[in-house]
């Protein structure tokens, strides 16, 4: 399998969609079309930390990754969050996660981020199995208020 990973363009938009509705049914969660919507402009805002990568095969998307740059009291460079990482089911174990991951971290670097970083559900073995191989685990767990 032969994986390149590029940022989308807005012509990407009918492949992204199934995949991160795919993300969302894997948490169980949803959200608004308009949410969708603000979503995809934000990635194509330069005014936006937001950026949206696509793994594919070939012109066949196999992958999405998110990612946000965001400043932290801790470091003068930004730091990279890589929020949301999906691949359809028939590519998983193939290598389309590490490339996404590698990729952000190429780009995490280029704009002089001090770390990625990321969470995932303590559910997700399987995404762990990688996520184990390519990165540390912080130790750290994650508290939330809702408003």
């Amino acid at each position: 399998m032969t994986i390149t990973v590029r940022p989308l363009t807005p012509a990407d938009r009918t492949q992204w969609q199934p995949l991160w509705k795919g993300y969302l049914d894997f948490y169980k969660t949803s959200v608004p079309p308009e949410q969708y919507d603000l979503t995809w402009s934000r990635f194509h805002d330069p005014a936006e930390p937001m950026f949206v990568l696509g793994a594919f095969e070939g012109e066949t998307m196999l992958g999405i990754v998110h990612y946000i740059f965001h400043r932290t009291c801790w470091t003068a460079g930004p730091t990279c969050y890589l929020q949301d990482l999906f691949t359809v089911d028939a590519a998983r174990g193939k290598g389309v996660g590490r490339a996404l991951i590698e990729a952000v971290h190429a780009a995490a670097k280029a704009e002089g981020a001090s770390r990625v970083y990321w969470q995932t559900h303590e559910t997700n073995a399987t995404a762990m199995v990688l996520y184990n191989k390519v990165a540390d685990r912080s130790g750290f767990l994650v508290y939330r208020m809702a408003m």
